[in-house]
């Protein structure tokens, strides 16, 4: 048996280096193997890995679209392929003379699949090893000590269901979006992308969307007064009801002359008596601990996307301030004591008075949800308290999330105490009656350690029954019905999971995918005409594609592989049956559905009418692969728009009202900016008077050349020279926001300094041609080192890791950086692409 060190694998070099840093009591060294961190100590080393480094594909063979048709992916086999080089070159020369190797990947499906995917990587160079696993909720130094003092094995079958899902997506996505794409002659960068859970949740949005189209609005009124007690300053609200046909309360009248008539008596009226008064306390409990559902929609009300919350929720984890993120669980386990936890947060200022008050407490009790599982615990922190400098902005919002529910979920119930009076206007037959429900929280309880829930008070004054009260004011409100709302993105995750969709560590992914493939935009999510398209034809052709039932049965069935109940074989095979009884749907109707595409695609990127010849202008691409407006009518009719150089167009539904031709908006990154109606953007760039602000440095001297203000007709802003084409000069200006020409002039150059004004800041641009020198020279070696915290050697380590500008950083994989340059952590590139923003 070999004697070399002890090796351990981790998911991601930011897990390696705490692991390292715990198991080592901080003495653990970094050097590099393949371009890769590898952190030792004593006789130990520990590598991490950029999650799957192994991916499953088909061969070589079967990726040429045109030879090899899509039924044929079904049966095709699937090879595995290293997907990170150096990381897998490193972790075999590590284990090639290994005396054991601890495989301590995350704790679920994908973490075990890809510690066993390490595990075979380690067993193609040293077949005799002895191969640990281990297992923990929270990178803290209790739990991981208490891991590798208790090792395990991989759980193959947990594994196995990772790997069925990884083969059925493969197989689904491969050979759906490949038929779909070549049936709508849909290639290259704008094919059809279909997936297997994909489909099931666009046509959730898409049902929706329908609903909220098909919706005929009802008109109704709703009648109000102010009403004033005796000896009060303020008035409260009560409003107008009657018992419909079936003896319930209705405050809507659907009859405008009946709601005339009430409300000439209402208005008529001066004083209002008194008929019931009702007052009841309601115990207002505790929210269950968090789980990825639950967390993902709390973190949606403070304005974080399911992805967002999820990409803070894993890097806090890995920092070993909270537990692990993705759990079902709402139950805290046994061994998790709440006083315990509460002590850690005393002396902190920002947290430790509420965790005194709530050790103040006669009894400590956690509420408990509905799911309880056994292998994490619900989300909550670990105890161990990161220091303002630990966390950016966003992360130490999302942080102080976690450690509030974790105070709610112990604090004690609230009380809140509900007043309903009743009074009545007028006598007789054309008496009304008038309701106002008062509330007031008389215990805050959890409400004074977790404010993210609303607890607004209502006022209504204590009365008597027979008691007269004045009517101060009245108001009659015409209203319509609303359709329903669209989901947002944690309610849709909600509905994927009741359906069965996805997994919890899955579903947010999806919704992100659905955004990247131009399906949806917006948030609350908005299906774009692509995906009604998508769904459409698959509901004429083959429903099963976006059947929610078919989706939740495999995932039942790789649940079954977890189990051992079923084999990764079996799932896979049955899978290849249902998409085979996909496609023999498809093939019947292969020309009907491919034009049944191309025409929801047309409309798709149809904005209008041609203002030459009224044929549609639609969104077109270039030979050099950029987009403008051209007419259907070419080559007939030539006319053209220009849009944005940088972005991909997606076409909005607001139209405007003096072109008829639906706004644009360019999906380009972080950079995704609303451009308009391009017919008056070109319109405005015709009209607009060009601002001269000094002489042409190159032509002036000579020909008399200016430098002006130019809007072009793409919307693109410059300064450029008055004497265009002949002289080419120019200078880039932001896109956005009003630029100011200030009285301060450049010494060098004789030009105005610029503001621009677009939000809260302005910004100081200066002379532009100093701004634009200044650009230059960033672009040419020294832009990263504009950052903080990037110095001169630091900057040269990311060009050499292909980083050469600041864009390049922040569209950057945090902890594909940190394994790629020596010394750098995925959380300091985290921090630098937050200054990047």
């Amino acid at each position: 048996m070999s004697r070399g060190p002890e090796l351990i694998i981790t998911e991601k070099d930011n897990a390696a280096r705490r692991i390292a840093d715990i198991l080592s009591g901080g003495s653990a060294d970094a050097e590099r193997t393949n371009g890769v961190n590898v952190y030792k100590w004593g006789g130990k080393r520990c590598i991490g890995l950029s999650g799957h480094v192994v991916g499953v594909d088909f061969p070589p063979e079967y990726n040429d679209w045109r030879d090899v048709e899509p039924v044929e992916l079904i049966d095709a086999p699937i090879a595995k392929q290293p997907t990170r080089e150096n990381i897998v070159r490193a972790l075999r020369r590590l284990a090639r003379n290994a005396s054991r190797v601890t495989i301590a990947t995350d704790y679920d499906r994908e973490g075990e699949l890809i510690g066993k995917e390490a595990y075979e990587l380690v067993r193609d160079v040293n077949e005799d090893v002895p191969v640990d696993r281990v297992r923990f909720s929270s990178i803290t130094q209790r739990e991981v000590t208490e891991a590798f003092e208790n090792p395990d094995e991989i759980d193959f079958d947990l594994a196995a269901a990772g790997e069925a899902r990884q083969i059925v997506d493969l197989v689904w996505g491969a050979a759906l979006t490949r038929f779909l794409s070549l049936s709508a002659r849909q290639l290259g960068d704008d094919f059809i992308s279909v997936g297997r859970v994909q489909g099931p949740t666009l046509k959730l949005i898409v049902d929706r969307e329908r609903e909220i189209e098909a919706f005929d609005p009802e008109d109704y009124w709703e009648l109000f007064a102010e009403l004033l007690k005796d000896g009060e300053e303020d008035a409260f609200e009560a409003q107008y009801f009657y018992l419909d046909e079936d003896g319930n309360e209705a405050e809507r009248v659907w009859n405008e002359n009946a709601a005339e008539e009430a409300y000439e008596t209402l208005r008529g009226a001066s004083s209002a008596t008194v008929e019931s008064v009702r007052r009841r306390t309601r115990t207002d409990r505790p929210p269950a601990p968090f789980n990825t559902t639950q967390f993902i929609r709390a973190a949606g009300s403070i304005g974080y996307s399911a992805q967002r919350a999820m990409s803070i929720a894993e890097d806090l984890y890995t920092a070993g301030y909270v537990t692990y993120p993705r759990t079902d669980n709402t139950v805290y386990p046994e061994d998790l004591d709440p006083r315990e936890l509460l002590e850690e947060f005393l002396g902190d200022r920002r947290f430790g008075d509420d965790a005194e008050s709530l050790l103040g407490q006669d009894e400590i009790s956690p509420t408990e949800g509905e799911k309880q599982t056994t292998d994490h615990p619900p989300i909550h922190p670990t105890g161990e308290l990161p220091s303002a400098a630990d966390l950016s902005e966003d992360e130490f919002e999302v942080y102080e999330l976690v450690v509030r529910r974790f105070f709610a979920t112990v604090a004690e119930a609230a009380k809140w105490e509900h007043l309903r009076v009743v009074a009545d206007v007028g006598s007789g037959d054309s008496a009304l009656s008038l309701k106002a429900n008062g509330k007031r929280l008389v215990k805050r309880g959890y409400h004074e350690v977790y404010p993210y829930f609303n607890n607004t008070e209502n006022f209504v004054p204590a009365v008597e029954e027979g008691e007269v009260l004045s009517v101060a004011d009245t108001r009659l409100e015409e209203k319509q019905t609303q359709p329903p709302r669209r989901y947002g993105q944690s309610r849709l995750i909600e509905t994927m999971e009741k359906m069965g969709v996805g997994t919890k560590a899955t579903r947010h992914d999806v919704i992100q995918k659905l955004y990247d493939r131009g399906y949806i935009e917006s948030d609350p999510p908005r299906p774009t005409r692509l995906a009604k398209a998508v769904v459409e034809a698959a509901e004429e052709f083959a429903d099963l594609i976006v059947s929610e039932e078919m989706t939740a049965r495999l995932e039942e069935d790789m649940a079954a592989i977890a189990d051992g109940d079923a084999t990764l074989d079996e799932v896979t095979d049955e899978s290849r049956e249902i998409l085979e009884e996909v496609f023999d749907e498809l093939m019947e109707s292969g020309e009907e559905l491919g034009d049944h595409l191309q025409q929801s695609l047309k409309a798709d990127k149809t904005l209008g009418p041609c203002p030459d010849c009224g044929s549609d202008l639609l969104i077109r691409k270039s030979r050099r692969g950029s987009y403008f407006v051209g007419c259907d009518g070419y080559p007939d009719c030539t006319y053209t728009l220009p849009l944005p150089s940088t972005g991909k167009p997606l076409i909005l539904e607001e139209t405007c009202e003096e072109h008829d031709l639906r706004h644009v908006k360019m999906l380009a990154g972080r950079k995704t900016f609303t451009h308009g109606c391009p017919q008056c953007k070109a319109d405005e760039a015709d009209e607009q008077e060009d601002e001269v602000i000094g002489a042409c440095p190159s032509c002036g001297d000579e020909h008399g050349g200016e430098l002006a203000i130019k809007r072009l007709r793409s919307g693109s802003r410059l300064v450029g020279c008055t004497r265009y084409p002949d002289c080419d000069y120019s200078l880039p200006l932001p896109r956005r926001g009003e630029i100011e020409v200030t009285d301060e002039r450049c010494e060098e150059h004789d030009l105005p300094h610029l503001v621009v004004h677009n939000g809260d800041e302005p910004w100081e641009l200066g002379c532009p041609i100093c701004n634009y020198r200044e650009y230059q020279a960033r672009q040419s070696g020294s832009e990263l080192e504009a950052i903080r915290g990037i110095g001169k050697k630091t900057a040269e380590k990311l060009k050499e890791a292909g980083i050469e500008d600041v864009d390049g950083l922040k569209d950057a994989d945090p902890d594909d950086l940190a394994a790629s340059v020596e010394g750098v952590g995925a959380d300091t590139v985290r921090k630098w692409q937050a200054k990047a923003d």
